[in-house]
């Protein structure tokens, strides 16, 4: 089996983005791009004309990483209607995986491991 690490950018995520949660399987329509230093990266994306690729697979790992660059792991991605305050069903809050404390900060990115 194969990891496949997907950034989740937070602001294209709040638009549209379905919730994403640990252990559960996703389908995530990605583009790719290669930074300057020739490292690919794999992005998802809901308004992208060209989807590169898909990645299919169980979510293994979701870290937020901060705007100062620190990262925290979270239990689940709510959906972007959630992380907005919009969805009656959702209060769109982050949690911590092992001990279910509330994270206040929802970062710039989500980086999704899934295994495929």
């Amino acid at each position: 089996m194969v990891n496949v690490t997907v950034e989740v950018d937070v602001s294209e995520h709040l638009c549209c983005g379905d919730a994403i949660e640990r252990g559960e399987r996703v389908d995530l329509t990605c583009a790719s791009r290669q930074d300057s230093d020739g490292r690919v990266r794999v992005l998802a994306s809901h308004h992208v004309s060209r989807i590169e690729t898909t990645v299919r697979g169980r979510v293994v790992d979701i870290i937020s990483v901060a705007e100062d660059g620190s990262t925290r792991p979270v239990l689940r991605v709510p959906n972007g209607r959630a992380l907005r305050g919009l969805d009656e069903d959702d209060d769109g809050h982050l949690e911590a995986p092992w001990t279910g404390e509330t994270i206040r900060d929802r970062g710039r990115t989500f980086v999704v491991t899934v295994q495929r």
